[in-house]
């Protein structure tokens, strides 16, 4: 299968989404690789805070900008994908405020075919396509304690279709991702004799660590941080016990950046689903014994473990199977209580602890 290597003469990425949590992270690791970049956003304004913040590449033309407005207009992407060796396809609704189904899974399906279209059309250098799922498009709400690339979220397209705007945030979120994915794959099956480059799409879970990207105040925290934020300084999502109610799977996002970089480089993740993550199940109450820096307030404690007693054992919880990713990708991941640490790091220099809201 076609993979890039910096060692090739000036590789060029295309990153969408380029502005985002994760997109900055990936164009950090390409960028220190050797890669050349060509970040898309939506705005000029988004724009100009990636290129700030890439400040010395950019004087060495590493990075370049490219406005491809609303991803889900037809042949956005056109112009973007011209003369390009690879593209990371980050760009996709992740947010828990939908009024609708359709405000999720529109724009990300939308979005995602877009892009593969103007890349067959106009990819004339392309090799790799990568897309950024998640392991919302595999996790159903039914518990099966062991899941690998074949699963799919199914309940959650379901939920949608039969409860409209009453589905649950997350079943939206899901259901955008297993949607869109879904359609990806599809995609290039009917159009594989036309195709010169090949998909790899990668299935995080929910990431953590602290952001490389312009973050100017705590309500602007990214989802699944803001998650992390307020139950480690006092209030737990969705209702969980934070004692025996396990999270599904979690990462760093250093590493999930690294997932891609190597993703795109490895011949062998060519045609591939591949789930990557660094642990599951967790409970928020795991994270009790890690070093807390000091400050006015230290993160709360729930139930047991406020008053020294041992977690409980975890309910059943669902256990990611990784052994794709570490046969093809060789991945080592971050550790929890690191992952910790630098988090609370990053709060404490940005002044945010005791700010729940």
């Amino acid at each position: 299968m076609p993979a890039l290597s910096s060692k090739d003469a000036a590789p060029t990425v295309l990153v969408s989404g380029a502005n985002g949590y994760l997109a900055t992270w990936i164009i950090d690791v390409l960028l220190k690789r050797g890669y050349i970049i060509r970040a898309a956003v939506r705005t000029e304004a988004k724009g100009q805070d990636v290129l700030e913040l890439f400040q010395s590449h950019r004087e060495k033309g590493k990075i370049d900008l490219v406005v491809v407005g609303d991803i889900a207009t037809e042949g956005a992407f056109n112009e973007a994908v011209k003369d390009v060796d690879g593209i990371i396809h980050t760009a996709t609704p992740v947010h828990l405020g939908a009024r609708e189904p359709s405000e999720m899974i529109d724009p990300a399906v939308n979005g995602t075919l877009g892009l593969l279209k103007s890349a067959m059309k106009f990819g004339n250098n392309l090799k790799r396509v990568i897309i950024t799922s998640s392991c919302a498009a595999v996790k159903e709400a039914v518990l099966k304690p062991n899941l690998d690339e074949t699963d799919w979220n199914e309940l959650s397209v379901l939920e949608c279709e039969q409860k409209g705007k009453n589905a649950h945030p997350l079943d939206m979120y899901a259901a955008s991702k297993t949607i869109s994915e879904k359609s990806a794959w599809q995609f290039v099956k009917e159009h594989a004799s036309e195709l010169k480059w090949d998909l790899t799409v990668l299935t995080p879970p929910w990431i953590f660590g602290p952001p490389l990207h312009k973050v100017t105040s705590l309500e602007n925290l990214n989802s699944s941080n803001m998650y992390w934020y307020k139950a480690v300084y006092g209030e737990i999502a969705f209702g969980q016990d934070p004692d025996t109610d396990p999270m599904h799977g979690w990462m760093d996002i250093r590493d999930a950046a690294e997932a891609h970089a190597r993703a795109m480089e490895t011949p062998a993740a060519g045609g591939e689903r591949i789930i990557v993550c660094a642990g599951s199940p967790y409970v928020w109450n795991d994270l009790r014994e890690f070093p807390i820096l000091a400050s006015t307030c230290i993160p709360v404690l729930y139930g047991d473990a406020a008053k020294g007693v041992p977690p409980k054992v975890h309910s059943v919880g669902i256990i990611f199977n990784t052994a794709k990713a570490d046969r093809i990708l060789g991945l080592e991941y971050r550790s929890l209580k690191q992952m910790t640490s630098d988090m609370l790091a990053y709060v404490t220099k940005m002044g945010w602890q005791c700010q729940v809201r």
